[in-house]
């Protein structure tokens, strides 16, 4: 299974009252497939994975499975604070259909690098699906996979990718150094997916495939095509757009710029709030310098 292309970690579809919106999340899938992504990844932190029960993620998955119906590979996150709750909810997402499952390092205990290994390869070897590594410090609590840790993952055949949100092209570099070519390094930094092309990366999982499907499906096409000046002029035209998801607390970001482009999702779930005033201003301001917003 090749692992590449745009993968937006898709935000999840709320009603007003916080109840996922499920009509609603078959609809975003259907848009987000109509404009060029290569991949749906449900349940990420983006997805708002955190907030959601067994049942909603059981439903959430499920739903995606059935609705995409092959139209293009199905991911679930099955990441969880230990090894044998994430074990169970890998299990759930192959029962369901799952095409593959994208796992979070624990964000809470502070593993080392061999319990690290040791989580990741007891969940490789509980399932027949194919497993994508997910690296991630900032949002762990400093913990990273550090680039020897990757190496010995990649040795296990089912483990097959690994998405690196750090923002360090350096550790993205050495990811790709160690890693054997049938491993896809994924960027997870939404302003440095040309840059991780360059250096062979072979896809991104941006939460701006969520605002942007089309924009973010150009940087790729066109790496791939040759057409490097276009992909660097999309990824440019990209930028304020990323830049502007830190204007609420994510995916308060992703869900607000939906909301201006008159593509609401519904809100996020508590604590995360609605944008002020003022900010849905820069945020419809970014959006009209990416492109997706006619001016005046």
């Amino acid at each position: 299974m090749k692992i590449e292309g745009i993968i937006p970690p898709v935000a999840t579809p709320m009603k007003d009252n916080e109840d996922l919106d499920i009509p609603r999340l078959k609809w975003f899938l259907d848009h987000l497939i109509a404009n060029g992504v290569h991949g749906i990844f449900v349940l990420g932190t983006n997805s708002e994975f955190y907030a959601l029960d067994d049942g909603e993620k059981q439903q959430v998955i499920a739903t995606a499975v059935e609705h995409v119906r092959g139209r293009v590979p199905v991911y679930a996150g099955t990441g969880a604070e230990s090894t044998r709750e994430t074990i169970r909810l890998t299990k759930m997402a192959e029962k369901e259909g799952a095409d593959g499952v994208s796992i979070i390092t624990p964000y809470f205990v502070l593993p080392n690098q061999q319990e690290i290994y040791d989580h990741y390869r007891r969940i490789a070897e509980a399932t027949k699906l194919p497993v994508i590594l997910y690296n991630n410090p900032a949002t762990c609590g400093g913990v990273k996979i550090d680039p020897d840790t990757v190496g010995r993952l990649a040795e296990i055949p089912n483990i097959l990718g690994v998405k690196d949100s750090s923002g360090d092209l350096t550790n993205t570099l050495e990811y790709l150094r160690v890693v054997p070519e049938r491993f896809s390094v994924l960027m997870g930094r939404d302003t440095l997916i040309y840059s991780a092309l360059i250096l062979g990366a072979k896809g991104a999982v941006p939460a701006t495939g969520n605002i942007a499907p089309q924009l973010l499906a150009d940087i790729y096409n066109k790496f791939a095509k040759g057409d490097l000046a276009g992909s660097l002029a999309a990824q440019r035209k990209l930028h304020p757009v990323r830049m502007a998801l830190t204007l609420g607390t994510a995916p308060g970001g992703v869900k607000a710029a939906l909301l201006a482009l008159g593509l609401s999702i519904g809100p996020s779930r508590g604590p995360v709030a609605p944008l002020s005033a003022d900010k849905m201003q820069k945020m419809r301001d970014a959006l009209r310098a990416g492109g997706l917003l006619p001016n005046g």
